[in-house]
């Protein structure tokens, strides 16, 4: 019983991954599968988006997105967490930006921790730019329509609903 209301407890992270450079279906399921090992349950994965480039060098490729939701280990905070998050993005082959949002293999960013509120020169949670991105509430509101980000007035579906932009989705198969 102790251990089922430990586990209850314990926060969920959510997490935006998009891929725009290679195989970026696959590299999202290998993605996923290492995202995997970082919870003590199962992942919750949305489906697999592809949405038009946002804020990028023109002529970049369409992105492919998703969200998942992870109970982080026991010895992770959100700091930690978010350096997993830059050394796996590495393993999957991104190099030091030279151009603001270039086309990537991996991208992943640490969305929400729970309740949790940072504002540092590392890490700003929630992400301040999540909830006016449908790349980040369309897959989310699969997982979590009712979540309320910290800082917000609206649901996750809220927001995608009162969401004006330019940016196309598909649901991929």
């Amino acid at each position: 019983m102790a251990l089922v209301c430990a586990l209850s407890e314990r926060t969920e992270a959510t997490i935006a991954l998009g891929s725009n450079l290679g195989n970026c279906a696959q590299i999202l399921r290998d993605a996923f599968a290492r995202l995997a090992q970082l919870s003590v349950v199962p992942l919750r994965c949305s489906s697999i988006w592809r949405s038009t480039p946002l804020d990028c060098p023109p002529g970049s490729p369409d992105f492919i997105n998703a969200v998942v939701a992870l109970t982080p280990l026991p010895h992770f905070t959100p700091e930690g967490l978010l350096t997993e998050l830059q050394a796996m993005e590495r393993e999957f082959g991104r190099r030091p930006k030279q151009v603001l949002n270039e086309a990537r293999p991996l991208d992943l960013d640490l969305i929400a921790w729970g309740s949790e509120v940072r504002n540092t020169p590392t890490l700003t949670l929630p992400h301040p730019r999540a909830h006016l991105r449908r790349f980040v509430l369309q897959p989310l509101s699969e997982l979590a329509p009712g979540l309320m980000l910290p800082g917000q007035m609206h649901t996750v579906a809220e927001l995608l609903a009162s969401l004006r932009t330019e940016e196309v989705l598909e649901r991929l198969p």
